[in-house]
């Protein structure tokens, strides 16, 4: 059983249509006349950053935005969301988070959101805990964002795990090529929002079977 390495808030629990409302509703806040539908939104997640999203699309319309700020409210909005909590953990991963677990081997959650993102998705997942990882990788850690690999590499050497004694598994185009460039098997695992992206080489699953997790 490998490490286990969780690359976004979204391979625990689906939160992608809860961050586009959150998105739409941060516009209507900043008195911006701009609304994500799903179709576009799901193109717009080729990349990664919602700050760096926000500016790009900002740019596209000639318009000047204060990118950061409307990031800003996105998130704080996109908290109240999952604060409410009722959100389920995605198919398989509490089962792949105990077998690895129980075999010894170190979880980690390998994302670039803020800090606070990742504590309010813990606390409305129901049945995990802060504690059932081993580290946690977030924008306060690492400044460099996903395609880089920097992020896994801060996780490979925080936990002294050699990149062939792990497997990543992400739900975007950015995370797979991070994991991949770090030298770390990838599974993608799509959201709601990602599902028909190409992933490349990555085998792509609906659920995590911790026999998966295996070379």
């Amino acid at each position: 059983m490998p490490a286990l390495l969780l690359g976004s808030i979204s391979t625990v629990a689906d939160t992608s249509e809860l961050q586009r409302a959150a998105f739409n509703d941060a516009f209507t806040a900043h008195g911006l006349d701009w609304r994500w539908e799903q179709e576009e939104y799901r193109d717009l997640l080729r990349s990664n950053g919602g700050a760096d999203r926000i500016a790009d699309y900002a740019r596209e319309r000639g318009e000047t935005v204060d990118a950061a700020a409307v990031h800003a409210t996105k998130s704080e909005l996109f908290q109240q969301a999952l604060g409410r909590g009722g959100l389920t953990a995605r198919p398989g991963v509490l089962d792949a988070v105990r077998a690895t677990k129980e075999a010894g081997h170190p979880v980690a959650l390998v994302t670039t959101t803020s800090p606070e993102n990742v504590v309010a998705l813990v606390a409305g997942v129901e049945g995990l805990g802060l504690d059932d990882f081993d580290l946690v990788v977030d924008s306060s850690v690492v400044e460099t964002s996903k395609p880089d690999p920097a992020p896994y590499e801060h996780a490979l050497r925080t936990l002294g795990v050699q990149p062939a004694e792990a497997v990543a598994v992400e739900d975007n185009v950015g995370g797979v090529a991070s994991a991949t460039a770090a030298g770390v098997r990838v599974l993608a695992f799509p959201n709601t929002n990602t599902a028909g992206h190409d992933f490349g080489g990555a085998p792509v699953v609906d659920h995590l079977d911790p026999a998966q997790l295996h070379a």
